[in-house]
């Protein structure tokens, strides 16, 4: 019979891991997790088998065994990581709860750590750390930490610092922990921003950020809590990557995210205002200009890694463009046409008003 923590005393912190169809890489995760030096700090994990038809019960079964291992199986049929994450909360006891993945080895000291960053930092809502990778394959020479993103590896280096609308750096759910709190007053993770099915990119736990910051919370970067994550050989091709922007794109674009972002890259409390074409504003056509003139330079140089970083720059554009339009088509009330005529109408009046501007500017001057 698997295990029910709700008999057993609240623990400090509860470790949620989501799983589907990778038993054997759970069974390294949840190896590497057992032998956590805690400094008396007391855990549980709760494993989510998020519809699994490999051996995943009978792994985490095998865990619950050991007399000194705190674990329980959650069976979650609905497929999605938000729906195996929001299960995993409903049965965490803990005031404190960690995520990680499947495959993921978490450092000796991972729990303790989070413990000990929330007890010296009461004014943080949620911490992430370090998600340091271990490659199965030799690295391709282009896939410098530029393009960590589509492989959720984050090294922000080994300072600290607080992470909000002013310093919005995204944490990822592979080395991150929440106060119980958080999702009792905002919810739980939004199923509408996480991987379809055979899809690439996700969106959740940016999403989940946002709302944290909107609710005027923060969280922290804590860069001595680590884990390391597996590399599988097939997200070191080119193919993966550029699969991945698309994805990831779409789910922005849900989200207008480029309309609250400032050129700054802060975070705004509201859209900001801007000349629209087909729901999309008129900076990122430029964005797409742009992206492309650097994405050429970088070409003719033979810089490999710039050029491709670049070149999945224009293809996030393109597809964030892509999903609006396809938004915005819906709502529409006049012909793509007539929208077409009065962006270039907007955009020529401002950019005369712009150079008047500028010539009163030198006038002045003159005088």
């Amino acid at each position: 019979m698997l295990s029910d923590l709700s008999r057993q005393s609240p623990a400090d912190v509860s470790v949620v891991i989501s799983t589907y169809n990778r038993c054997e890489q759970l069974r390294h995760a949840l190896e590497t997790l057992c032998d956590q030096r805690t400094n008396g700090v007391t855990w549980e994990a709760v494993i989510v088998d998020n519809n699994s038809t490999d051996d995943t019960r009978l792994v985490v079964q095998s865990f619950i065994d050991r007399a000194n291992a705190r674990l329980s199986y959650v069976f979650e049929p609905r497929q999605g990581l938000s729906f195996g994450r929001n299960a995993g909360i409903a049965r965490a006891t803990a005031p404190l709860i960690a995520f990680t993945d499947d495959d993921v080895l978490p450092a000796p000291d991972w729990v303790a750590r989070i413990k000990r960053c929330f007890d010296e930092h009461p004014e943080a809502d949620f911490i992430g750390g370090r998600v340091l990778p271990r490659w199965h394959t030799e690295v391709p020479g282009w896939l410098t930490p530029d393009h960590w993103s589509p492989l959720a590896l984050v090294d922000y280096g080994h300072e600290a610092f607080v992470v909000n609308p002013q310093k919005p750096s995204c944490l990822v759910g592979a080395n991150w922990a929440f106060r119980r709190h958080v999702f009792d007053r905002l919810g739980l993770f939004a199923p509408d921003f996480q991987r379809v099915k055979d899809g690439i990119g996700s969106a959740e736990d940016h999403d989940m950020q946002i709302r944290v910051w909107r609710a005027g919370g923060q969280g922290l970067y804590a860069p001595d809590v680590v884990v390391v994550a597996d590399v599988q050989p097939e997200r070191t091709t080119k193919a993966y990557h550029r699969k991945w922007y698309a994805g990831h794109a779409r789910f922005c674009a849900m989200m207008g995210l480029r309309e609250l972002t400032s050129p700054e890259g802060w975070l705004l409390p509201e859209p900001m205002a801007a000349s629209r074409l087909f729901g999309v504003p008129g900076f990122v056509y430029r964005d797409v200009l742009r992206g492309i003139k650097l994405w050429m330079k970088a070409e003719l140089r033979r810089q490999e890694s710039s050029a491709f970083y670049h070149e999945n720059r224009v293809r996030h554009c393109l597809h964030y463009i892509r999903q609006r339009y396809r938004q915005h088509a819906a709502e529409r009330k006049h012909s793509g046409i007539a929208e077409l005529a009065q962006f270039v109408r907007t955009v020529v009046r401002k950019r005369l008003k712009r150079a008047r501007g500028e010539i009163s500017a030198v006038r002045l001057i003159r005088r």
